[in-house]
């Protein structure tokens, strides 16, 4: 195909004027455009993945993503283009490079010069070979940190766009509901504020760098049947609302995304792909949210394949349309010939393919896509010296001169990705054997000791698509942890036995495991999982599990070390929580690390070593027995123990619950008021101090229980935290603000209302840990409030000196 200059034939049209407004500009543009342009602009194109002998990485990849001939496709135009970087491994430079041209390409192709937008998957890092493999959101949520979060996100975000990637796919806003489901290691953790608070500081991060951030699963996903993935999803309307929804409802009221991507799975029958309640209803008639809606992968052709709601790829497109999906992804199946035949015939108003269209172009618009100046040479390459001219020529003299030269993991990346791995492993057990000091000997068993990819969930570049390309480097730098914890302990010997594999079920290396382990000073156990794809794995996406046992034969293991009597340290590299049987009690100390990502290791070895004062918080609880669930702390008490059940899910380690090496007394917990009005709000002090000799981090937690309500309610649901930094002997106070708001539910009438009536807030260490409480009655007439409600405390915290304090 020969490209032509994008600019020249609309240079001076009207929708090319960035001064103008985007309204005026999209309407200008929309009228110049045919049905076939129109429809163009509303699905995008995978070029990297035919099939090519490699495994899949999204549902049905190969059954669904045809052969693509661009060529016909282009002079139309392109709406989006999928993966250019995720799809293969690719250096940066060279992958920049060639999206660049693949931009020009497209712009040069279609009349109007309109280029593509380009999105990558974001969910740990950005996916592309060689690029920062941060820690996973659920190692986000146990930070309980979401500026930090922010701050990685917004680095992600600058890396995405200086290689010319405009949408990011991520945040995952899926709140836990059992712990089961293979995507677990992609959510923020089992409480909705937690999961708003952090992922809306993700969103606020990766936006404000230019590039659209991508709210994932519009909505229900989490909450499919035994945890498995893609099946049906028969929630409540009161759990929706109260317990799945907020994430998203924040994340766009306060974080600013500006797309939403749908939930493979339907609610109570319908679909989300099709559900028009979801996608219109709530989402712009309530919210008032106006960015575009794209369809996760293959979701719309599912409506067809999958959930036997559509007949025809007509149908599908239609009822998509109509539900409110303005992009079909990852490659066009329905919104193409199907759909032009169907609003040809009349069977589909085009009235919904303009609605959509003008979302698209005005999101274009923002990114500056429509502008008369754009480029497709993207920053870093420009940085470089490469000019849109040079694109024209297609030989590698250009990617062999590039190639190397663009950096997406500088030291910059990797001391934030230690700060954050470091603040999200949770010390959930110690009985004093940690920090370790300098023990003679350390045997490190387990099949997680020596594996890179222990570190690394799904979503990783390396995990999602190096595995799959035999002979290819790992692409970034991720130590072991026996690698760490050599470099940790440089005066110990230690040895290393893996035991057994994460979930192969070998038994004739646990002896020699075992034996190793007895003749050491303390053995460290390194367990969990192993990220993978589709059954490729322990965790991650379809790689569910049928209880919380731990895989394999890791049971055996950590029973075979435990009979030694060695003091045995469990370090779990984990997507997900697990029953861990005699540990809980036996163990000397207990590790969690959610794929804590390249630098997870020295993290973990840092916290076993004392160089890192964890502060890491149970995004999730830890069961005490591997098939008592689904259930979360989040649950009324009809969910909890009782006599008259023999099963008792309660958990060994609550939501929350996380240790240290500073000792904090919690000195004093008061209230402001007895009484407040259904409008108004009450202040509570919590009085802390840093008793020990070493300075820490206390995560202080604030809980709300309603014991009588119209409906039935959670015992205990966190609405407000701090992380209070103190030196030692230092104080604070830390002082909360909560508005009545915090205390509206879904009532029976299906309004939103904050209801009179007694109310317990508790400041706590956990969710399970609550040692003071203030009663407050809520007084007046009972309000009806909407998304426009408060949605967050007020917390101040006040560092003074230890003697006035008690002042």
């Amino acid at each position: 195909m020969t490209s032509i200059d994008p600019q020249a034939p609309t240079a001076d049209a009207a929708w090319r004027d960035p001064a103008r407004p985007i309204h005026e500009r999209v309407d200008a543009l929309v009228a110049e455009l045919t049905l076939d342009e129109k429809l163009a602009q509303l699905y995008g194109v995978w070029v990297g993945a035919s099939d090519d002998g490699h495994g899949d990485v999204a549902p049905h990849q190969h059954d669904l993503n045809d052969d693509v001939d661009l060529d016909a496709l282009l002079p139309s135009g392109l709406g989006q283009v999928t993966r250019p970087f995720g799809t293969a491994p690719v250096d940066a430079a060279v992958g920049a490079l060639s999206l660049a041209r693949m931009q020009r390409r497209i712009a040069g192709a279609n009349r109007f010069g309109i280029p593509a937008v380009a999105h990558e998957e974001c969910l740990a890092g950005f996916a592309a070979w060689g690029a920062t493999a941060y820690p996973v959101p659920l190692s986000w949520g146990a930070t309980f940190d979401p500026a930090l979060v922010e701050r990685m996100a917004r680095r992600i975000g600058d890396d995405l766009r200086s290689v010319g990637v405009h949408q990011g796919l991520a945040p995952v806003l899926d709140v836990v509901r059992d712990a089961r489901w293979g995507r677990v290691e992609e959510t923020i953790g089992e409480d909705p504020y937690l999961v708003a608070t952090v992922g809306t500081a993700y969103v606020r991060g990766l936006e404000s760098s230019g590039v659209v951030a991508t709210l994932k699963h519009f909505v229900g996903y989490s909450a499919s049947r035994a945890g498995r993935n893609l099946a049906p999803v028969s929630i409540g309307p009161r759990e929706l609302a109260d317990v799945l929804l907020p994430p998203f409802e924040m994340a766009i009221r306060e974080g600013g995304a500006r797309s939403v991507m749908n939930a493979y799975t339907d609610l109570d029958g319908v679909p989300s792909a099709a559900d028009r309640s979801l996608l219109t209803g709530v989402l712009r008639e309530t919210w008032g949210f106006e960015g575009t809606v794209v369809a996760d992968y293959f979701a719309v052709a599912f409506l067809k394949l999958l959930h036997g709601v559509a007949d025809t790829w007509a149908d599908a497109a239609g009822a998509a349309l109509e539900a409110g999906i303005d992009v079909e992804l990852p490659t066009v199946k329905a919104f193409g010939a199907p759909l032009r035949a169907a609003v040809e015939a009349g069977v589909v108003d085009v009235e919904l393919v303009d609605t959509a269209l003008r979302r698209v172009l005005r999101q274009k618009a923002e990114l500056g896509l429509l502008d008369s100046g754009w480029s497709p040479v993207p920053p870093a390459l420009a940085g470089l010296g490469l000019a849109d001219a040079d694109l024209t020529d297609a030989d590698a003299t250009h990617a062999d001169r590039l190639r190397g030269r663009i950096d997406l993991d500088p030291p910059g990346n990797r001391a934030l990705a230690r700060e954050l791995a470091e603040r999200a492993v949770v010390l959930v057990r110690n009985d004093g054997t940690l920090p370790l000091g300098a023990p003679p000997v350390i045997a490190v068993v387990g099949p997680n000791a020596d594996d890179p990819y222990a570190m690394l969930g799904c979503y990783s570049f390396p995990t999602h698509v190096v595995t799959q390309h035999p002979g290819v480097r790992i692409g970034v730098r991720i130590p072991t942890l026996l690698d760490a914890l050599r470099a940790e302990f440089p005066g110990s010997e230690v040895r290393h036995a893996a035991g057994t594999s994460v979930d192969g079920g070998e038994t004739d290396g646990i002896a020699a495991a075992a034996e190793l382990a007895a003749a050491a000073d303390v053995v460290v156990l390194a367990l969990g999982d192993r990220a993978g794809l589709f059954g490729r794995g322990t965790s991650g996406e379809g790689c569910d599990a049928e209880s919380l046992a731990l895989p394999g034969a890791q049971q055996g293991l950590v029973d075979a070390v435990l009979d030694t009597g060695t003091p045995a340290v469990l370090a779990l590299l984990a997507g997900r929580p697990y029953a861990l049987g005699r540990a809980v009690a036996e163990s000397a100390a207990i590790v969690q690390a959610f794929f804590a990502g390249e630098e997870g290791a020295g993290a973990i070895a840092g916290v076993l070593g004392g160089r890192v004062n964890p502060s890491g918080r149970l995004p999730v609880s830890i069961p005490a027995t591997p098939g008592a669930q689904p259930t979360t702390y989040l649950a009324p008490p009809l969910a909890r123990a009782s006599d008259v059940s023999n099963v008792d899910p309660t958990a060994a380690f609550p939501f929350g619950h996380g240790l240290g090496y500073a000792t904090f007394d919690w000195e004093s917990f008061t209230g402001d008021r007895d009484e407040v009005a259904t409008d108004g709000s009450v202040t509570v002090r919590l009085r802390v101090r840093n008793a020990g000799g070493r300075a820490g981090t206390e995560v202080v937690q604030l809980y709300l229980h309603d014991p009588v309500a119209s409906v039935v309610r959670p015992v205990q649901r966190l609405v407000g935290f701090a992380r209070v930094g103190l030196g030692p002997g230092e104080a604070a106070e830390v002082r909360v603000t909560v508005p009545a708001d915090l205390a509206a539910f879904t009532a029976r009438s299906g309004e939103r209302v904050v209801e009179p009536g007694e109310l317990v807030l508790s400041a706590g260490r956990s969710s399970g840990d609550l040692p003071f409480a203030h009663r407050v009655r809520l007084v007046g007439p009972t309000r009806v409030v909407d998304h426009r409600r408060r949605l967050h405390p007020e917390v101040v915290v006040e560092r003074r000196a230890a003697a006035s304090v008690g002042g």
